[in-house]
């Protein structure tokens, strides 16, 4: 008897692309007031999910603050995310002397997307191909007290969209 081995190529272009769009937001605004504003002016419920976006950088781990949506009436997904926070560490002195037996903290910044380090919030819109209009969101946003700037990114500017898929 012998065993036939069958190989199968997967090519990422087989995979449906997720039908998704971005908007930045840039304000000074807290992100649970954010959430507030937008659940009000655009006839949502985001609410703060209970898992946190973790993220792995070089001096070690963060997490961004979610707040999710699911509309089951229209299947959409609306994700606001925290686009900023800080890593805190300690790090050990590698020279042993009298003064130097101590431990230095450090601060770092992080980023979701680091090519908008700008940005402080992103709004994530899934599966509504047809059902919304992108640019009256963001004219309903930018309306909002606090907001200083706010736009839609085309998904091929952004390079690193695998932190996107949570």
């Amino acid at each position: 008897m012998t065993v036939q081995k069958v190989y199968h190529k997967v090519y990422i272009e087989d995979f449906e692309e997720v039908d998704y769009h971005i908007i930045a937001i840039h304000t000074s605004l807290e992100d649970y007031r954010l959430a507030y504003f937008l659940n009000r002016d655009l006839e949502i419920c985001l609410s703060k999910s209970t898992v946190d976006i973790q993220f792995q950088v070089k001096k070690g781990k963060t997490s961004f603050a979610r707040f999710t949506f699911e509309d089951e009436k229209k299947v959409i997904n609306w994700d606001l995310i925290q686009n900023k926070n800080e890593v805190v560490g300690v790090e050990n002195n590698a020279i042993q002397d009298l003064f130097s037996n101590t431990k230095n903290t450090f601060s770092s910044s992080a980023y979701l997307l680091s090519e908008f380090k700008k940005v402080d919030f992103f709004l994530k819109i899934e599966n509504a191909a047809n059902e919304i209009n992108v640019s009256e969101i963001v004219s309903k946003i930018n309306a909002i007290d606090n907001i200083n700037m706010v736009y839609s990114i085309d998904k091929e500017n952004i390079k690193s969209k695998n932190n996107l898929i949570f």
